[in-house]
């Protein structure tokens, strides 16, 4: 029970946080569609997905080691913090090397559109992750959720002046969001009082050897969901041009509803898998999360596919609504990819980070592959189907993997029928126009679902009820 409160407790302060920067690009989703041509959104989305891979590789991926050496008690705190920004440095220096380089070159063109504001990007997002990192890893999760309200509410209001009065198309596009997310870093520093952790002198080698022991192993599992998230997007633009990446980058946005929860739960599990560890699993802890877990995602999952054409409809303008097509097989990628992700607050408990690699690799050769036969074949979607597939694999090695480290009783059969659902979901989408017939069988299988898992939605809600009434409990002893 005080694992469950530790954790709800986490995941209410990430939920602040990730409501604004999260929810806000879902809710202005009409904005960007109206005012953004395909190709316009298209080249946003190749910049963003590029520095995704950028930032790992050139920073040696110094933020998975900020979090976990973060949570150590034992660990200097100044000396983390000075070997993250120190790699962040060398990071940004190499991006402003090459972005030169490349405007006298022209090695590659759509980079020089906006090579400064590549550069900003950069260095936005880097800088973001080892703020926000570094104050979960102190456990400052309050301020991390204040800061994302703080970058959320930037990026809104800057978006509606830049894209409507201002008409800055693109260009204001960019901005909005790199002024948000420097925001959001500079808040942190302030809060955290950051310049007490700058110490000027000789790093801890013996530290940064161990930092980067875990972290260079999690390049290439970053990199590997990289290629699981953003591959797709490249072999789009190859195979059918820019304008159908700008349609099919925006059908993530209705997986990104998903993907908030998945990212908050994560985030938080991760201090909770370190904090509460048990190879045995005595008191069940771990397996009831899990349980819990995937009960919340996959009938949120059944939800939305269901739904799809119908936010569809609400959020996509002009071209843009044949994205609905897309949505549902990465949705079902979230899932997987959420269940792994809890599987892997379980290996950075016990600092493995070799099995991160080995799992995220295997499933990012197959989706490359994948993506260009099944893109060449059947097009646009099978770019989607491709990523669920990689997905699944993920999640499949990681069960296997966990069982080194500790014993989790899991109902699999149970888990696999429902997400067998899931996929007669979807293809039943494709088959049946929209229509009474269509949303009947969705909601009958959605019932199925719930069906699948009604002891452990009780036992969420009970688990839920306890955790409210201690609190009410609490607060009525403070106030006596």
């Amino acid at each position: 029970m005080k694992g469950s409160k530790y954790l709800a407790k986490n995941v209410g302060l990430l939920t602040i946080s990730q409501f604004g920067t999260k929810l806000l690009s879902f809710f202005l989703v009409p904005l960007y569609t109206n005012i953004l041509s395909t190709v316009e959104y298209g080249t946003y989305d190749l910049y963003n997905s590029t520095i995704s891979l950028m930032v790992p590789i050139l920073t040696l991926n110094i933020c998975d080691s900020t979090l976990r050496f973060s949570l150590d008690k034992k660990n200097d705190k100044k000396d983390i913090f000075g070997i993250s920004i120190f790699h962040y440095l060398i990071g940004a220096f190499i991006v402003v090397v090459a972005i030169a380089g490349n405007y006298i070159f022209n090695v590659f063109p759509i980079i020089n559109d906006y090579p400064f504001l590549f550069a900003l990007m950069f260095m936005g997002i880097s800088l973001n992750g080892i703020m926000t990192y570094f104050a979960r890893g102190i456990e400052k999760i309050k301020e991390v959720a204040i800061s994302g309200v703080i970058c959320s509410g930037i990026m809104l209001t800057l978006n509606i002046i830049f894209l409507l009065p201002m008409r800055m198309r693109l260009l204001g596009y960019f901005l909005a969001n790199i002024f948000g997310i420097f925001s959001q870093s500079l808040y942190l520093y302030v809060s955290i009082r950051g310049w007490k952790y700058i110490r000027i002198g000789k790093q801890n080698k013996k530290l940064h050897n161990d930092m980067l022991a875990f972290s260079k192993p999690m390049i290439v599992n970053n990199i590997s969901w990289w290629v699981n998230n953003a591959s797709d997007r490249y072999v789009v633009t190859w195979i059918c041009g820019v304008a159908a990446n700008g349609i099919y980058s925006v059908s993530y946005k209705i997986p990104s509803i998903l993907a908030i929860f998945q990212s908050i739960f994560n985030q938080a599990w991760t201090i909770s898998a370190v904090h509460d560890f048990d190879p045995e699993d005595k008191n069940g802890f771990f397996a009831n999360m899990y349980d819990s877990y995937n009960v919340c995602i996959t009938i949120l999952c059944a939800v939305l596919i269901a739904g799809s054409r119908i936010i569809a409809k609400l959020l996509y303008a002009k071209d843009f609504y044949k994205a609905w097509k897309y949505a549902p097989f990465l949705l079902i990628s979230v899932v997987f990819g959420a269940l792994s992700g809890y599987i892997g607050g379980i290996f950075a408990a016990v600092k493995d980070s070799k099995i991160f690699a080995q799992s995220t690799l295997v499933a990012a050769i197959v989706n490359i592959v994948l993506n260009i036969i099944l893109v060449w074949k059947i097009g646009v979607v099978g770019a989607a189907i491709a990523t669920a597939i990689a997905y699944l694999i993920t999640w499949m090695m990681r069960i296997i993997y966990v069982k080194k480290y500790i014993n989790l009783h899991l109902n699999l059969y149970r888990d696999c029928v429902s997400y067998i659902i899931l996929l007669v979901q979807t293809i039943i989408l494709y088959l049946i126009d929209e229509g009474i017939i269509l949303y009947s069988i969705e909601s009958i299988l959605i019932l199925a679902i719930i069906c699948l898992y009604r002891t452990q939605i009780k036992s969420i809600l009970s688990t839920g009820n306890k955790i409210l009434r201690g609190r009410k409990i609490k607060c009525k002893i403070v106030k006596g």
